[in-house]
């Protein structure tokens, strides 16, 4: 196996689309996600008007059980991300997901889907994905340099917000013309996509894993980010807008039902929102690295955009207002997920992003049940400003450690500027040979975040 091969072309927002791999990844990943999307806007449609009479509640509990197997399994799924080649992997979890659809479609156009068996599927759907996302998150960083990984993650986002904005409105057609049941059929097709993908790329071009000397341990990812004060923060701050903040799915549905539109009007909603995250990972993209600063601006203005659109009294407008809610989203999602992975050292990085779509998709079950009681009881707009507040509550915490760490001094050039230092404050560790392996330990070390992005085994 060889290194990947040197860089076609020059810089730019789409640098990494010169490498084969990376387009052939890039374009099955957007034809799977397009068919992801459209499922997922089904499913909502089927529990909350077809398996019950429009029961916000139910529909928490199903995106709990969907969202929940990646907190409860982190240990084990970041662990078979390291130690497994990712690749097969991914073929596996996706022939697995795609199985899972074909059955879920055929029982709804039998008409034998019953609300505990949606639950089951959503449930096996976490599973799935649980053992998928750290899987395929990491795998980014086999396919391209790391020089390009900030950028090749940003455009993974691309494409994820791409399929966004198609996937919820082709499905909300798709719903009202030919039924749900079809939908979740048409979206195992798509995982034929990524598949071909995967076959299709040349593996000796991707980027030969490292792997930490000695048996892997589950507890080593823990034991790292526990010595990443930075990391914690990230995570905090990402999971107090994902538990809140991030229900889309019900504040989306519900509010199309308060504004009298049916599933086309909730799918419209969803592609809406994908338009602003769309521009928010492309912005990324453009962006040399990812910076700490630039998460916590944007959780500030995820609060303040989802304040402001709890009280828009017309469905356009409220549309209007999500455009602004899903740019600060995604770019909140792309640069956190953007400076794990490039600030992580390469043998843990599958440990490590394990635990950071655990915080993201294992805050679901945490904030969706929640989200869906109170927009039962007081009303959508209710459940919409509580996620504004966490918002705002995440953006206070990110700036009172940018703070309290010494970041933040007076810019050389100009006394009336400020300018935060860009280094990774973590403390350095003494360890064992026994509790830590070399890399590990080097990893704790304080470390520029170029240099950090830089280094390889």
């Amino acid at each position: 196996m060889t290194s990947a091969p040197a860089r076609r072309g020059g810089g730019g927002m789409f640098r990494s689309l010169s490498l084969y791999n990376y387009r052939i990844w890039f374009l099955g990943a957007l034809v799977s996600n397009i068919g992801g999307w459209m499922q997922s806007t089904a499913q909502d449609w089927v529990v909350l008007t077809e398996l019950t009479n429009n029961d916000a509640t139910a529909m928490g509990v199903t995106m709990a059980l969907q969202f929940g197997p990646p907190l409860i399994l982190v240990s084990v799924t970041g662990w078979v991300a390291d130690r497994f080649d990712r690749r097969k992997l991914l073929m596996v979890t996706q022939t697995f997901l795609m199985l899972l659809a074909v059955t879920a479609g055929i029982l709804l156009l039998t008409g034998v889907m019953t609300l505990t068996i949606m639950l089951c599927f959503a449930a096996a759907f976490g599973v799935g994905n649980a053992f998928d996302s750290p899987a395929r998150q990491a795998f980014v960083t086999d396919v391209v340099s790391q020089k390009d990984a900030s950028n090749a993650v940003a455009l993974n986002s691309a494409s994820f917000n791409t399929a966004r904005l198609l996937g919820p409105a082709i499905g909300g057609i798709l719903i009202v013309v030919v039924g749900t049941g079809w939908v979740f059929v048409i979206n195992a097709a798509t995982f034929l996509a990524m598949l071909v993908a995967l076959r299709l790329m040349h593996r000796d071009e991707l980027v030969p894993r490292v792997r930490t000397p000695g048996a892997a341990r589950l507890a080593d990812g823990f034991r790292y980010v526990a010595r990443r004060p930075d990391l914690i923060v990230t995570f905090v701050m990402v999971f107090l807008v994902g538990a809140f903040g991030m229900n889309f799915p019900i504040f989306a549905s519900t509010m199309a039902l308060e504004f009298g539109q049916q599933a086309d009007g909730y799918g419209l909603l969803s592609s809406v929102l994908a338009i602003g995250s769309l521009a928010g990972a492309l912005l990324s993209a453009r962006r040399d690295r990812a910076r700490l600063r630039v998460v916590m601006i944007a959780t500030g203005g995820f609060g303040v955009a989802s304040l402001v659109s709890a009280v828009m009294p017309t469905y356009a407008l409220y549309a209007v207002l999500l455009v602004f809610v899903g740019f600060c989203t995604v770019t909140m999602l792309t640069t956190a997920n953007g400076y794990v992975q490039t600030t992580t050292d390469p043998a843990l990085r599958g440990r490590v992003l394990a635990l950071y779509m655990a915080v993201i998709m294992g805050s679901t079950p945490i904030g969706a049940p929640i989200a869906g009681w109170v927009a039962n009881a007081y009303g959508p707009r209710t459940a919409i400003v509580i996620g504004g507040v966490a918002g705002l509550l995440a953006c206070t915490i990110g700036g009172v450690w940018v703070l309290a760490s010494g970041r933040v001094h007076r810019h050389p050039a100009s006394r009336f500027r400020l300018a935060v230092d860009e280094t990774v404050p973590v403390r350095v560790v003494t360890a064992s040979p026994e509790e830590f392996s070399d890399e590990i330990a080097a990893a704790t070390s304080p470390l520029p975040v170029e240099d950090a992005a830089r280094r390889t085994s």
